[in-house]
């Protein structure tokens, strides 16, 4: 096992409990438990040395070891809806340390809400982070279509306030990206992270991801988006492998 790999542990927190989504976590998602994308994700990336599923749930912490997850333990305390995710994530990069005896130089949280992030986004972001030599690093997307520049709050008549008064006086193309984080892949360093006790660590920065890989799903409405955007993937997926040699450039996302 190279050094480095060594050094990782994904951290997959994954509590019981959801109201949302009630089952949240393992739902069947696309032929698979919500959480089991995840843990296939973490373990092709060949990133780590221990992918271990974090949570208080006796039937998550099943199904996570049938997917190939490390569930040595079970969550002790911070399962409740008001904790913030990178607190249970300390508290089980604790727990690990003091179960397996092993210290790591990174640590880096997968939410199991995020299951169309894939190996090849933890593999880019994780490159990122060491190439740059960060401290903390948070996942993030570009808003694309919708311009939140330009974005109101209405009161109870329906009047609208500008957010941005100013930037609603401008043409879009005259305005910089907004980009906004997502729960895809959180990376800090562990001895950091533990001191801090979150991912928004001093000097923290944002690495970009595709707004697909970072879509979080928290209620119905996000599972039938993420649904449908797995869906259309495995169509052109189908599509481009019937293309003629040479054709791929023909098909088009749009």
């Amino acid at each position: 096992m190279d050094a480095l790999v060594k050094k990782r542990i994904a951290v997959i927190p994954a509590r019981g409990g959801s109201k949302r989504i009630p089952g949240k976590n393992i739902i069947e998602f696309s032929g698979k438990p919500m959480i089991a994308w995840t843990i296939e994700a973490a373990l092709d990336s060949g990133c780590f040395s221990r992918v271990l599923v974090s949570t208080d749930d006796p039937e998550i912490a099943r199904v996570a070891r049938t997917w190939g997850a490390d569930v040595p333990f079970l969550r002790s305390s911070y399962s409740d809806d008001h904790t913030p995710v990178s607190v249970a994530t300390k508290a089980a990069l604790q727990q690990a340390m003091a179960h397996w005896q092993e210290s790591y130089q990174t640590v880096v949280q997968l939410m199991a809400n995020c299951p169309l992030r894939n190996s090849d986004d933890i593999r880019e972001a994780i490159s990122a982070f060491e190439t740059k030599q960060r401290t903390f690093q948070i996942s993030c997307f570009r808003y694309g279509w919708m311009n939140p520049w330009w974005a109101v709050t209405l009161d109870e008549t329906g009047s609208p306030e500008q957010l941005f008064p100013d930037a609603a006086k401008q043409r879009s193309q005259d305005l910089p990206p907004l980009y906004c984080p997502t729960g895809a892949i959180w990376i800090a360093r562990a001895t950091d992270f533990l001191q801090a006790g979150t991912f928004y660590g001093k000097g923290h920065q944002f690495e970009a991801i595709s707004w697909q890989s970072a879509v979080d799903i928290d209620d119905f409405d996000d599972l039938a988006f993420a649904s449908a955007l797995i869906q259309e993937s495995a169509v052109l997926s189908r599509a481009r492998a019937h293309l003629p040699a040479g054709d791929s450039s023909s098909w088009s996302d749009g």
